[in-house]
């Protein structure tokens, strides 16, 4: 049982910093900051349920296009985390990463691109839910998918009340938040890949 809490916990937490819900709620309000409250409640809704439905089936099909394209778990875990890492090394700069950011188009819909991809279902997030769903079995899914299904709930209240919380922590404390989830990020980057290459090496050696 223990384990299973330390599972949830690691899991909320590596998505929790590579979507990073603050930061998020930021350029969700540079984006649909002018609309309604109705039109914004239904952008943050279709963006989020997107988002789910692709990192759902990501995690549950994850180990069948393993096989389809003739992938390891070791190779997404090194690769995944050469990509959460850059994403958090960006942060950790105050800087956005190009795997992580919002290049607004105003002849898109808002709440499938930038906002559902790549902002909240990037290829850092992908490779993520991937992992943790491909490295644990069918517990490993049911956790990654629930844990991902609050993390979609708390994102949206936060963007349904973005205009409270930005006044709230200003441009500094989201400066913070967003330096303090980097760090977290490229951490787990880091983790990924070593994870990945002495699993790789014992494979080999037996």
């Amino acid at each position: 049982m223990g384990d299973i809490y330390t599972q949830l916990i690691t899991v909320f937490l590596g998505f929790f910093a590579i979507m990073n819900p603050i930061a998020n709620t930021a350029a969700f309000a540079g984006l649909a900051g002018d609309k309604s409250k109705s039109e914004q409640v239904k952008i943050a809704f279709k963006a989020l349920l997107i988002t789910f439905l692709v990192i759902l089936s990501f995690s549950i099909l994850g180990k069948a296009i393993f096989h389809l394209f003739g992938i390891t778990i070791h190779a997404l875990r090194i690769t995944g985390g050469i990509l959460v890492f850059i994403v958090g090394y960006h942060m950790l700069n105050g800087k956005g990463s190009k795997l992580h950011s919002a290049q607004e188009n105003e002849d898109s819909d808002l709440a499938v691109s930038p906002l559902a991809v790549p902002l909240l279902a990037g290829p850092g997030t992908i490779a993520t839910a991937m992992n943790y769903a491909a490295s644990g079995g069918l517990t490993g899914i049911l956790i990654t998918i629930s844990v991902f299904a609050v993390l979609c709930l708390i994102t949206f209240i936060c963007f349904i009340f973005s205009s409270n919380i930005l006044s709230i922590i200003g441009e500094s404390g989201l400066s913070i938040v967003t330096r303090l989830m980097g760090l977290i990020l490229a951490v787990i980057g880091t983790q990924m890949v070593i994870v990945g290459i002495t699993t790789l090496i014992s494979s080999m050696g037996s």
